[in-house]
């Protein structure tokens, strides 16, 4: 399988490894549009601060955060497994995957992605930062786009084979969408919270509560070891495990299934 994460908002603000190389991240066919990226980023950073502030989406209370961006290259690096933190990471709790039996699996699997760098392995070595997927950076553009057509095939290529499951937010799901064959071996997870009332059953979409649950799924994936070729057999390994989840078939032409997991109040 391979597991898409998004990043988070909220990330460690420290490390204590060293400066960033961008050749020691994964997927090093795209370390030439992460210094492409890094470039922009740091023009719109050395510029008037409220301008950078106004291009990253930042309040002025995160005035700080512009001079971070600018310090990316010098400052001390940490795993992203540790690096991003926030309510999804806190229920999939890399650092206790890759401190188990399961790391090599955890490290073949996963791909966080971001901004400023496309995507990264777990234990990438990164600063802090804060670039979102969401974002017009000049002169490039959205972002989303952008990568879009940095990763496109070196992430097809990457998949091939193996069972794609999306737990990436919408922002970050637009750097690279599966097509073609690779449809059918994509599911895109989704999490509903189901309340009755009344004798009333209600589904709902609760985002908070989808950070969380997917987190404690692809937690669940990673350590007990689910090897799932299709999503039907996905579908089917989660509800083994006590989870209540749903295929549903994609919701119009050629486009991943989604995989409803059912969360009841």
């Amino acid at each position: 399988m391979l597991i898409l994460l998004p990043p988070s908002e909220g990330k460690a603000t420290a490390g204590d490894g060293p400066k960033l190389d961008l050749s020691a991240l994964s997927l090093a066919e795209v370390t030439e549009a992460r210094e492409t990226v890094l470039d922009a980023l740091e023009r719109v950073c050395s510029g008037p601060v409220d301008a950078a502030r106004e291009v990253l989406g930042l309040s002025e209370r995160q005035v700080d955060t512009v001079q971070r961006d600018l310090e990316v290259r010098i400052a001390p690096t940490l795993r992203a497994a540790d690096l991003y933190t926030g309510v999804l990471y806190d229920h999939l709790r890399l650092p206790d995957l890759l401190a188990s039996g399961a790391a090599a699996r955890t490290q073949a699997s996963v791909l966080i992605f971001s901004g400023l760098w496309g995507a990264v392995g777990v234990t990438d070595p990164l600063p802090p930062y804060r670039l979102s997927m969401g974002i017009k950076l000049p002169p490039l553009g959205a972002l989303g786009t952008f990568w879009k057509s940095q990763l496109s095939g070196v992430l097809a290529a990457r998949a091939e084979g193996r069972l794609i499951v999306d737990c990436r937010s919408a922002a970050y799901a637009t750097a690279f969408v599966p097509t073609g064959e690779a449809t059918e071996s994509a599911v895109s997870v989704r999490v509903l919270r189901e309340t009755t009332s009344g004798g009333v059953t209600k589904r709902s979409v609760v985002s908070h509560m989808a950070k969380a649950t997917r987190g404690a799924i692809a937690h669940t994936l990673l350590a007990e070891g689910v090897d799932a070729h299709t999503p039907r057999e996905l579908a089917d390994a989660l509800n083994d495990l006590g989870h209540v989840a749903e295929l549903a078939a994609p919701a119009r032409g050629k486009r991943p299934a989604t995989l409803d997991i059912v969360v009841r109040a």
